[in-house]
């Protein structure tokens, strides 16, 4: 496994993806960036400036959950105006020729979703921003209208059920949506390509997947500008260091292009 990018990786990215049928395609916040979404565990990230409220403290107190709204609602003013970016728009090329069997995101932005991702296919591990849901009765709603009335008010929102609203994001503390796990397993078990991007790797059991999927013979290609988990691990077949919005999209095109070419 090299610690550079050369021609010759870039060839083998190409070749992979063109070769590939049931990608599972596993996406961290480097991917969003590129869309001006702040990290979370970078030297810059969210968390080097915020303490993250623990859902057992938003369930118990208040001033949590007026913490935590006050947290969600800079995030949704950023998300608001985020566009997906060309590695978002490569996925979905890559779902149009057929190729993808899953997009398993940790992100919470939403911009897979945006850029026509299909929900079929997307599993978003640790929920999304683009919902609030109530933590009583499930409901969920639109999130703009509970954004702009906790701007007004710093009273966090509740249901017509009388339930505490949240955005529908998995918390710490807060266990992951069973059927997003089996979701996720099944794919790992059926890819023929792994392909891990802007993901430092890092955070269980999401990072487990690619691991579950590389360990029984599935290629795995890393796609990261900083180091990873899964550096050194046998079974990474390619790591690609740098920008996966420098990286992705050109390969996706190329491989999309010789497999044009091969039919004609």
């Amino acid at each position: 496994m090299g610690t550079t990018r050369n021609n010759t990786d870039d060839s083998r990215l190409v070749a992979e993806l063109k070769a590939a049928r049931r990608i599972m395609v596993f996406t961290g916040a480097g991917v969003s960036t590129a869309s001006g979404i702040p990290d979370f565990r970078g030297p810059h990230g969210v968390w080097t400036r915020r303490r993250p409220v623990y859902y057992d403290e938003f369930l118990t107190s208040e001033a949590a959950r007026v913490d935590y709204w006050n947290y969600k609602l800079e995030s949704w003013e950023i998300y608001s105006h985020a566009l997906p970016n060309p590695v978002h728009h490569a996925i979905v090329a890559l779902e149009g020729a057929g190729k993808i069997n899953s997009v398993v995101t940790q992100n919470v932005d939403g911009l897979h979703r945006r850029a026509g991702t299909s929900l079929g296919v997307l599993v978003e591990l640790h929920g999304t921003d683009r919902l609030v849901k109530c933590v009583r009765c499930a409901a969920t709603s639109e999130p703009g209208p509970h954004f702009e009335a906790f701007k007004a008010t710093m009273s966090p929102p509740r249901c017509s059920c009388g339930g505490p609203l949240k955005p529908a994001t998995i918390s710490f503390g807060q266990s992951l949506c069973a059927t997003d796990l089996e979701r996720a397993a099944d794919a790992a078990t059926h890819a023929d390509l792994v392909l891990a991007l802007g993901s430092t790797l890092s955070v269980s059991p999401a990072a487990s997947f690619p691991l579950m999927a590389a360990e029984r013979g599935t290629p795995y290609i890393i796609i990261n500008d900083g180091a990873t988990d899964h550096d050194g691990h046998a079974c990474v077949t390619l790591r690609l260091h740098g920008d996966v919005t420098a990286i992705v999209p050109p390969a996706v095109e190329a491989a999309l292009a010789l497999r044009q070419g091969t039919r004609n």
